[in-house]
């Protein structure tokens, strides 16, 4: 008889950038469960071919556990109404001037574009993020209204502005896991309606729930600055900076952008600007270390701080690379949690991003008191966004603030990086003795020093 031959299962095939994303995302997925997002979009959206994907990604975030709120907006679907019935639509200072005839167009684009948006989140198709589960949308008379009145001899008539936000009313909704949807009408105490802007609504829902993040999706990347380069992150004051300074945006950026401002100061989290044309621009913002867009924030995104026990895990991962290829000497868990102390910390969103150390070393009576720089790590994804040298100048006025005179190096790949920032190279023999005798033959540093 004749063995049967077995022939092994040829092994899986990895989709390692499918597995590297689904790590790096994990430690955002826990921290946004249970937040909310109030996202902002005007009619465009639902006019393009991204709306599908766009409700996709929404699914998404719910299934996630993120509370949110949609505030969508209806500007080409109240043009068109009116161009069907023959009228012309106004605008003053970018606010639609609506009379009672445009009023009828208002009421009834904005009814019909809530119903459909409603209509894809009840979808329920195979082979998509609505599959298996159950979106319950949730609407109410949450906005409470007054007239914008005459503005430069104009009456703006029935457009109005938020006067209330019922905050009580969504937050119960979004307790309920429900998906709360705004349309930007609002009534007056007096029973009247009011056109209001989406980009107002937002800002005054986001402001009053106490959002974690608002969200507008436009029609373009984000914030440029006066070059058109993409500023990927500012704070208020900047952001405010930019609007005195009347840098030019895009149509829908620069009517949300003062609301932004005021909704970061007011309380909202952050507030993002996104590209809704890019598929997938909030996954990739938000579960991403380098995101997409422009994020506006109260304070600096990244910080520096003092290392604590709980970030010896964070810096052991950011510097085993460079460990790895040789250049940073190693350093195991026990030396680091004893010298923990020593190190400084660059947190982006709770990302260790970057790390310095600094070692003062004995000196013998009558030498200048002197430190050591060691372990400056960046991620590589991070290096050209100058958080190198926020590290650097954060270490050197600790070292200055313990009164150190000279602040040395000792590198085998950086040297001409920290030449080109002040330091000059050196021999061994200037090394403090106490340092000098723990030199490392083989590795053969270059010893560069900087007087403070």
């Amino acid at each position: 008889m004749t063995a049967a031959i077995t022939v092994p299962a040829p092994a899986p095939v990895t989709d390692t950038r499918l597995v590297a994303w689904v790590r790096q995302a994990a430690p955002y997925i826990h921290a946004f469960r249970g937040q909310t997002f109030v996202i902002a979009f005007g009619g465009e959206v639902l006019r393009s071919n991204k709306a599908e994907a766009l409700i996709h990604d929404v699914a998404l975030l719910d299934a996630m556990g993120i509370r949110l709120v949609l505030v969508h907006g209806a500007r080409p679907q109240i043009d068109a109404e009116m161009a069907a019935r023959g009228l012309t639509p106004r605008f003053h200072k970018g606010l639609r001037v609506t009379d009672s005839e445009a009023l009828e167009c208002v009421k009834r684009a904005m009814g019909v574009t809530r119903i459909e948006i409603e209509a894809m989140l009840s979808q329920g198709l195979p082979n998509t993020p609505l599959a298996g589960g159950f979106l319950r949308v949730t609407g109410g008379n949450f906005i409470t209204a007054r007239p914008v009145g005459v503005v430069d001899g104009v009456d703006f008539q029935w457009t109005g502005a938020v006067r209330k936000v019922v905050a009580e009313e969504i937050q119960a909704d979004l307790a309920q896991e429900n998906v709360v949807l705004v349309t930007p009408i609002g009534a007056s105490p007096t029973g009247e309606i009011f056109n209001l802007a989406w980009e107002e609504v937002a800002e005054a829902v986001a402001t009053a729930v106490r959002a974690d993040k608002l969200i507008y999706l436009c029609e373009s990347p984000g914030l440029v600055d006066r070059k058109r380069n993409l500023i990927d992150a500012l704070t208020a004051d900047e952001a405010e900076g930019l609007l005195a300074k009347k840098v030019p945006q895009a149509d829908d950026v620069a009517r949300a952008l003062p609301g932004a401002v005021r909704a970061c100061r007011a309380g909202a989290g952050r507030v993002h600007f996104l590209d809704y044309r890019t598929d997938g621009a909030m996954l990739m913002e938000f579960f991403t270390r380098e995101g997409i867009g422009t994020v506006l924030t109260s304070a600096p995104l990244a910080h520096l701080r003092q290392a604590t026990h709980e970030d010896v895990g964070g810096i052991l991962a950011l510097i085993a690379p460079l460990e790895a290829d040789g250049t940073l000497v190693r350093r195991g868990r026990e030396r680091l949690e004893m010298e923990i102390d020593r190190f400084s910390v660059l947190d982006l969103d709770g990302v260790l991003v970057g790390c310095a150390a600094l070692y003062p070393i004995s000196t013998a009576k009558g030498e200048p008191k002197s430190a050591e720089l060691a372990c400056l790590a960046v991620m590589p994804e991070y290096r050209r966004g100058g958080h190198g040298d926020q590290l650097r100048k954060h270490i050197e006025a600790r070292a200055a603030r313990l009164k150190i005179k000279r602040l040395f190096v000792l590198t085998t790949r950086t040297a001409h990086w920290f030449i080109e920032r002040g330091f000059g190279e050196t021999t061994v023999d200037t090394l403090p003795a106490a340092k000098r005798d723990l030199y490392n033959l083989q590795r053969r540093s270059k010893v560069l020093t900087k007087a403070l």
